[in-house]
């Protein structure tokens, strides 16, 4: 009962100031430079090829995707481990890599050969 008294008159006394008990507020238009929003368009971008590699590469068989690290800077994928891969799973990797859209290329220097 006592905080729906302090409500009711907290509510009373913002009323009887002439203070709106609740602040309208509006939005100035945003204004962009001209490539912040390229930049933004490639940074989603990338985010979406790395997330796709990586998914990619984890449900493949024969290839230790969670030990593989994939990072992408305007379309060029790097893959990189701490565990040392085959040849031929480096070059599975590369391959699937590849094939995805937007990869302009792969840099597999990362990947620890036996």
């Amino acid at each position: 009962m006592k905080k729906f008294a302090i409500a009711a008159a907290a509510t009373a006394l913002t009323l009887g100031l002439g203070v709106p008990a609740f602040a309208q507020t509006t939005q100035a238009p945003m204004v962009l430079a001209a490539n912040t929003v390229d930049n933004a368009k490639q940074e989603g971008s990338d985010t979406w090829i790395t997330t796709k590699v990586k998914a990619d590469l984890l449900t493949e068989k024969g290839i230790p995707g969670s030990d593989i690290t994939v990072e992408t800077s305007h379309g060029v994928v790097s893959l990189s481990s701490q565990v040392k891969v085959t040849d031929a799973q480096k070059k599975q990797a590369v391959a699937i890599t590849k094939n995805i859209k937007g990869v302009k290329s792969v840099s597999a220097d990362g990947l620890k050969s036996e």
